[in-house]
């Protein structure tokens, strides 16, 4: 009965952001911060579903400018975690089909988000490329998902080399943000769902990098996140267990 009503509750809360969300984005029509504002307003969703989410930012974040962000994409709970760390003036990179998922898909297209062609590698190549253009030229931070897809438990997945091609093309740092894991840890039957971290990392410097050594620079990312997201899982098995010791 939990888990129906939960259900019923999110899809009204989302389908409302949608809309008003879109009304809003047509008013600043593709204005960056429209998907800031966005993210923020689905990422305060996260208490119905009995999460309780920290966010961690650092303190000088304000100060870090042009940036790529690359975070761990898990399951469809991204939306109430992770997306709340996504700064002014960003904009993600998703694809093309989700501008046919419902209510969803128009806001997605009018906050001014990106789509990327996946079936056409060329094309995709070139969308990389205008990227690394429009930071610069609109003063613009780039939100990308490197795995490619939803890791789905399977651990962080290889990167793909577009988001590291672009912020090294565009001269600007990479910037992860990590969430500790998630899959399997919700049960939408059940009231308390513990506790979830979500971490900005510091900025990682591509300067040292060219074209041909992003591979190198994607997998000193990959290695530096995956190793964060271990320590963000051991910290939250322990909150999780000093809280049942002094429940006991």
């Amino acid at each position: 009965m939990l888990k129906l009503v939960r259900i019923l509750i999110v899809v009204i809360c989302c389908i409302l952001i949608c809309v008003l969300g879109t009304i809003y984005s047509f008013i600043r029509f593709k204005n960056p911060s429209n998907v800031g504002v966005m993210a923020r307003w689905f990422g305060r969703l996260y208490p119905l579903f009995g999460l309780q989410v920290e966010h961690r930012f650092p303190e000088n974040k304000e100060n870090f400018g042009r940036a790529i962000y690359i975070g761990n994409h898990q399951n469809n709970y991204d939306m109430v975690t992770i997306s709340y760390m996504v700064q002014p003036r960003t904009v993600s990179v998703g694809k093309k089909s989700l501008m046919w998922i419902p209510f969803f898909g128009i806001l997605y297209w009018v906050t001014g988000n990106v789509f990327l062609d996946r079936e056409n590698r060329s094309k995709a190549h070139g969308t990389m490329t205008q990227l690394a253009e429009r930071i610069n030229k609109d003063n613009l931070s780039i939100w990308m998902f490197p795995e490619g897809t939803r890791s789905r438990g399977r651990g962080l997945l290889p990167f793909k080399t577009g988001a590291f091609y672009a912020a090294v093309a565009a001269g600007v740092p990479i910037i992860p943000v990590v969430c500790s894991t998630t899959h399997n840890k919700i049960n939408l039957n059940r009231w308390d769902n513990g506790k979830v971290i979500c971490e900005m990392m510091a900025p990682i410097d591509t300067s040292g990098y060219s074209k041909e050594t992003v591979r190198d620079l994607a997998t000193y990312c990959h290695d530096l996140m995956e190793k964060r997201i271990a320590e963000l899982d051991v910290e939250i098995m322990q909150f999780h267990q000093n809280k049942e010791s002094s429940n006991a």
